[in-house]
């Protein structure tokens, strides 16, 4: 296993994102993008149902990112500094992969602005992190994360999800 360190915290930019640790501070925009119904409809998770509730969430992920166990980052708009998102990458297995994770403000989709910030935490994933194999879980009906995912390369598995058969597997494996 490569030894990793989020100390200090990557922060990562494109042209338009500037993807940034998570702090308290985004309490209300953590329960914004938690208690979204429409982004809630294809994650199998508990809504954040008050402040505090976002604000534990943060206070937890940011106790993984301090044990090098996962990568969480808001994504921002550089120019507003406006909060529209996360992506994460985590379950990081001894076979040199990592599991991503995204979830984007409905008001915000449709813009390819996950497509920028996908496309810069895989190259993160890869060059910086090592990992060989990046995987994706979606939900079979969450067409536009599928689509994302195929725009990568990502290759869908012919099993799903055992825990949850409406989740479909995608893998990204490093070209060498």
């Amino acid at each position: 296993m490569v030894n990793r360190s989020f100390t200090p915290f990557p922060i990562l930019t494109t042209k338009r994102l500037t993807l940034r640790q998570l702090s308290t501070e985004d309490g209300q925009d953590i329960f914004t993008l938690r208690s979204d119904t429409e982004i809630n409809k294809y994650l199998d998770r508990q809504a954040s149902r008050t402040i505090e509730d976002a604000i534990n969430f943060i206070n937890k992920i940011n106790d993984t990112i301090k044990k090098n166990d996962s990568i969480y980052w808001a994504i921002t708009l550089t120019n507003s500094k406006n909060f529209i998102g996360t992506i994460c990458l985590f379950d990081f297995s001894k076979k040199n992969s990592c599991e991503i994770g995204y979830e984007l403000m409905t008001k915000f989709q449709g813009q390819g602005i996950m497509k920028e910030a996908v496309e810069i935490v895989i190259d993160y994933a890869f060059q910086t992190l090592k990992f060989k194999k990046i995987l994706a879980f979606t939900h079979c009906d969450n067409q536009n994360s599928t689509n994302l995912l195929l725009k990568f390369n990502f290759v869908k598995s012919l099993e799903t999800d055992k825990e949850n058969p409406t989740l479909n597997i995608f893998t990204l494996a490093q070209e060498h």
